[in-house]
């Protein structure tokens, strides 16, 4: 078979959603808005055949050596397309209340995801930063979709010019490492920084700029200050995007980076994601005790949970990368199902309630959204026996294996401390006056998603840990 045949066949899942995201922008712009709600299901049978092709098709190197597909990189596209496909179906009520359901929305998300496909996938400077910039410009656009509100065009402005620094920062880095190593190939640079060229200093200085960069996209401390103004102004589908899937994604970017590219380079990458990962814990903890916008307290939320993923990373084995693939495949489904009890805060004239205040007295007016956003911060607080205790256990253990006993014993304390501000909403719905009630449900997919996320997180959740992590840690060895 030709060499570009062959590649095009291991690339396959990119090939359908590029396929597919022009498809659906040629259907809306002859049918206009009225497509938006035919064209969001398309988006998720798009996404459901990406996955299918992820997991059937060919692995390998393609493209020169510019892309790969091996277990890791299946691992994280599933979970991205599944989260992908949920955003867009949550959305549908949201974009119908707001009087914004245009038929762009799902083709930024399938772009959007494709960005992120391409990111896991990456093996080479190169396609890392195409990738990493298509998920950015789709996500820019998102960010202010409410462009008649101030808030909405405000978080967008705001993504947008921190990301330009980011995606500078890490352009820089980039040429940095290009210049002393001379090669942008994650092979290739694995095995030159083993050498006289991973004592370089201009390497190292490369390597930072590089984290720098890749860290802004994970929302982690110092790099996170875009992360709850983004989340406040964009509309709370698109927070939940923003929190899920291209969390995972950059995630999954970040550890073959450390991984594969700088594999050479352990002692100096393990140092700086440590500090972060301290760093993000205490800050995510210590921030959203004082938020009073439940938008803004996940925000905070998401940057502590990215503190405790880093933990495995730091840990730098196949334990501990298969802890942080299991870490952000139960997140996804913890963080979607708390944004999915937020979308059910309108009062009787439909209006969007965020504030913590609104969620009083909830359990005596709705007492099964209460019972799953009970259960949401439960598991996000990682209270046993709920599944969010297992993927923080997993990360723990793998840093004391590698002797990293600060690291364990700080994330402990951070988790204690986070704990309070999750069983603030808990206090409120449970113990407080009750306020004005909630609209009814107007939609019986997001009430059974919400449904099946609460089951997954309770104790039935256990179930899954088994597959999970079995999955997890043949999806790490194919980094090592």
């Amino acid at each position: 078979m030709h060499p570009t045949f062959a590649s095009v066949q291991i690339a396959a899942p990119e090939l359908v959603l590029t396929i597919g995201s022009l498809l659906t922008l040629m259907i809306g712009v002859f049918r206009g808005d009225r497509s938006l709600v035919p064209l969001t299901w398309v988006c998720v049978l798009i996404f459901a055949i990406a996955g299918v092709a992820a997991v059937t098709g060919a692995q390998g190197v393609a493209f020169g050596g510019l892309y790969v597909a091996d277990g890791f990189s299946v691992y994280l596209k599933v979970m991205i397309l599944a989260a992908a496909a949920v955003s867009a179906v949550l959305a549908l009520p949201y974009l119908k209340h707001a009087a914004t359901g245009r038929f762009e929305y799902p083709v930024l998300l399938m772009l959007g995801t494709l960005g992120m496909l391409m990111m896991v996938s990456a093996n080479d400077m190169l396609t890392l930063y195409i990738g990493l910039e298509l998920l950015s410009l789709a996500s820019y656009v998102l960010a202010a979709f409410h462009r008649n509100e101030a808030r909405s065009s405000e978080a967008g402005l705001k993504y947008f010019i921190l990301g330009a620094l980011a995606s500078g920062i890490l352009l820089y880095g980039i040429s940095l490492v290009y210049g002393f190593a001379g090669t942008t190939s994650f092979d290739t640079l694995s095995t030159v920084l083993r050498g006289p060229a991973g004592q370089s200093v201009g390497v190292v200085i490369g390597l930072v700029f590089i984290l720098a960069g890749l860290m802004f996209k994970i929302s982690a401390v110092p790099f996170h200050m875009w992360t709850p103004d983004v989340y406040e102004g964009a509309p709370t589908p698109v927070a939940a995007y923003f929190s899920a899937a291209p969390k995972a994604a950059a995630m999954g970017l970040l550890v073959r980076v450390c991984v594969e590219a700088f594999g050479g380079m352990t002692f100096d990458w393990r140092q700086i994601v440590s500090v972060v990962a301290i760093a993000s814990m205490l800050l995510g903890a210590v921030g959203a005790i004082g938020q009073t916008n439940i938008k803004r307290l996940l925000a905070y939320s998401s940057i502590a949970n990215v503190g405790f993923a880093l933990i495995g990373l730091a840990a730098g084995t196949v334990e501990g990368i298969a802890g942080v693939l299991f870490y952000m495949a139960v997140y996804l489904v913890m963080t979607l199902g708390a944004f999915l009890c937020v979308l059910q805060m309108r009062d009787a004239e439909g209006r969007a309630l965020e504030t913590l205040a609104s969620l009083n007295g909830l359990s005596r007016s709705r007492k099964g959204l209460a019972a799953a956003l009970a259960i949401f911060m439960f598991s996000l607080a990682g209270i046993p026996p709920l599944l969010g205790f297992w993927p923080k256990f997993a990360v723990f253990t793998a840093a004391i294996d590698a002797e990293l006993y600060l690291l364990a014993v700080i994330g402990v304390v951070a988790s204690v401390v986070g704990a309070y501000y999750y069983l603030r909403v808990v206090k409120a719905m449970y113990f407080d006056e009750p306020g004005a009630a909630f609209a009814a449900s107007d939609s019986r997919v997001n009430a059974a998603m919400i449904g099946v996320a609460a089951l997954f997180c309770s104790p039935l959740g256990m179930l899954a840990i088994t597959p999970l992590v079995g999955a997890g840690r043949v999806a790490a060895r194919a980094l090592f």
